[in-house]
């Protein structure tokens, strides 16, 4: 850790996990204009144009359902494989250019392909295939029906007759046999900073100082929780490895601390359809791993301003397969990748740092796109380069 934390300052966030601490300690504050950002390179320019050729051929492609509707916005669906963390084979938006790409991995083989998800619901998931024209594999009708429980099942087990009563006349809409999850955003920062190792060690010793030794059903259930932590995280280090990448140490450099972020972020992603599947706030604690290495002269503005484009790209290429309601009901293909910008620290100081320029430039080198949200915590305390740049 010593290497990947040269030159930062600060204590307790060396002595725990917290991130807050180590932002707080090495983030530098930009009050300037936007002169310093550069456009996009000519690695970034070919990815979009093919990522824009995907996205066309998404919109365009047609399909019939079995309701015999025509539709729409769907590329391709997996119908045979259950989604994980290591289900699908790595996958690049162009496999002649994956050398191009500085931030790797897709939610599965292919870009823009979606998951099959049946955790949340067998039905479900079924249904947002067969809506799209695909035919899901019976097998896993089988495995979700007979052998495990989805969230679905579960949640309609202990609904009273009442519920089921105002559900099936739509009196109440959004309950959670449909919609189980709400926003979901971790700390994929933790990767980066700390490495899986690490977090591992700490999970381990949270695991062992449950309870007082009386097992409880409590108890028993945090234990067993905190332990599928711990396989997550251990099927995250192995997620990375097959794109080539051995996360179970710290970022060293800005390129490793942007590649360790978004793999906890597209664990996430391979693994949950939440109804919203935010990202966060990250661009101060990249902006501190890049500021860094320029400093160093590892990387050129145009090298960083690449990194922070090509990691909105992935942003932009999340899926998920979901029911027509949920659609009609957002009037689209939603997923919120919330990414949050600017705002003003609990000290009363200014977070904005380079990087949420960059953020934002993105917008400028890529053009304008629904996703991710860019969402900038606005404050009249704001530098006003920054307010200006972000209006």
């Amino acid at each position: 850790m010593a290497e990947a934390w040269n030159g930062f300052k600060g204590r307790l966030w060396k002595e725990e996990v917290n991130v807050r601490d180590f932002i707080q300690n090495n983030y530098t504050p930009y009050d300037g204009d936007e002169k310093f950002l550069a456009g996009p390179t000519e690695g970034t320019n070919k990815l979009f144009a093919k990522l824009q050729e995907l996205q066309k051929a998404e919109h365009n492609k047609k399909a019939v359902g079995l309701d015999g509707k025509e539709r729409t916005g769907v590329l391709d669906m997996d119908t045979d494989i259950v989604t994980g963390l290591t289900a699908h084979k790595p996958g690049y938006i162009d496999p002649e250019l994956k050398d191009l790409e500085q931030v790797v991995g897709l939610q599965t083989d292919k870009p823009l392909k979606r998951a099959f998800m049946p955790y949340g619901g067998i039905k479900m998931a079924e249904e947002s295939c067969e809506m799209y024209g695909y035919t899901p594999n019976p097998e896993l009708h089988k495995i979700f029906t007979e052998y495990h429980k989805t969230h679905s099942d579960a949640v309609f087990q202990v609904y009273t007759p009442e519920i089921r009563a105002v559900r099936r006349s739509h009196i109440l809409t959004g309950l959670p046999d449909t919609y189980g999850r709400g926003r979901i955003v971790g700390d994929y920062r933790r990767v980066a900073l700390y490495g899986i190792d690490y977090l591992i060690k700490c999970k381990e010793a949270d695991k062992a100082n449950i309870g007082d030794g009386t097992m409880t059903e409590e108890v028993i259930r945090l234990k067993e929780e905190v332990a599928d932590q711990i396989k997550a995280l251990k099927g995250l280090k192995e997620m990375a490895a097959l794109y080539g990448f051995d996360i179970s140490k710290p970022a060293t450099t800005a390129k490793e601390a942007v590649q360790w972020l978004y793999f906890g972020y597209l664990g996430a992603i391979k693994t949950q359809n939440g109804a919203a599947m935010s990202i966060g706030r990250v661009s101060t604690f990249l902006d501190i791993y890049i500021n860094r290495d320029l400093e160093a002269g590892l990387i050129t503005e145009s090298q960083a301003q690449e990194l922070v484009d090509h990691f909105v790209m992935k942003a932009r290429m999340v899926r998920f397969a979901r029911i027509e309601s949920y659609n009609n009901l957002f009037s689209g293909d939603p997923v919120w990748a919330t990414l949050e910008v600017g705002g003003l620290g609990q000290d009363g100081r200014s977070m904005v740092t380079k990087n949420d320029f960059r953020f934002l430039h993105t917008l400028e080198n890529m053009g304008p796109a629904p996703e991710p949200n860019m969402t900038v915590l606005y404050s009249k305390r704001l530098p006003e380069n920054f307010r200006r740049y972000a209006a």
